[in-house]
């Protein structure tokens, strides 16, 4: 009979199937911004329902959007990147919060894209609608990344793929050809006159 997998086993498997910290902080940033969206849509729809103990924050009867908390967030974010905490220092505990908070704080951003783009407040009208559509492109964009899609990865950190012809010449073209096929190109054909 197996035996279920301990701790330990599950906490290595997991540390090995990231070649480094920036795969690890994509994975982390796109499941935050999913949950965060789940979680905030879910907790809007019981506000206006009435249901539960969630209310409106409005100090002083001023309403205080979600996509306040989002900006904030994403700025606490941007200065510790900018420090290099997260991404050079503070280790994986760090790498790992700042993460989080991006991709929290984007999904409370962009949840709201429709009231900076219109300078109203849209939530519940066909307009928000554009909150949607900014949330499932910029998830689908952090998904793509997160999940290592060919190119991806080399677009967002620098190191582009070599062209196919520098790894013909590297010898590192491992794609099988025909028997008798040539390596080389044919010459183009001349205009007939």
């Amino acid at each position: 009979m197996a035996r279920a997998p301990r701790r330990d086993d599950l906490r290595s498997a997991y540390q090995r199937s990231f070649a480094n910290a920036a795969q690890e902080r994509r994975l982390i940033g796109a499941v935050s911004f999913a949950a965060t969206f789940a979680l905030t849509r879910t907790i809007t729809h019981a506000i206006r329902d009435g249901k539960g103990p969630f209310r409106n924050i409005t100090p002083g009867g001023r309403h205080i959007h979600h996509m306040t908390f989002g900006i904030g967030g994403l700025i606490g974010v941007g200065l510790a990147w900018l420090n290099e905490i997260g991404i050079g220092s503070g280790g994986p505990g760090a790498s790992r919060a700042t993460a989080a908070v991006y991709g929290a704080g984007s999904a409370l951003t962009l949840d709201e894209f429709a009231l900076w783009l219109n300078l109203q407040d849209d939530y519940w009208t066909a307009e928000g609608r554009e909150s949607i559509d900014a949330v499932v492109a910029f998830g689908s964009l952090l998904t793509i990344v997160a999940t290592g899609h060919r190119g991806s990865g080399a677009i967002f950190s620098g190191n582009q793929p070599a062209p196919r012809s520098a790894s013909r010449a590297a010898g590192t073209d491992r794609r099988r050809r025909p028997p008798g096929s040539s390596r080389l190109r044919r010459p183009a054909r001349q205009a007939s006159r």
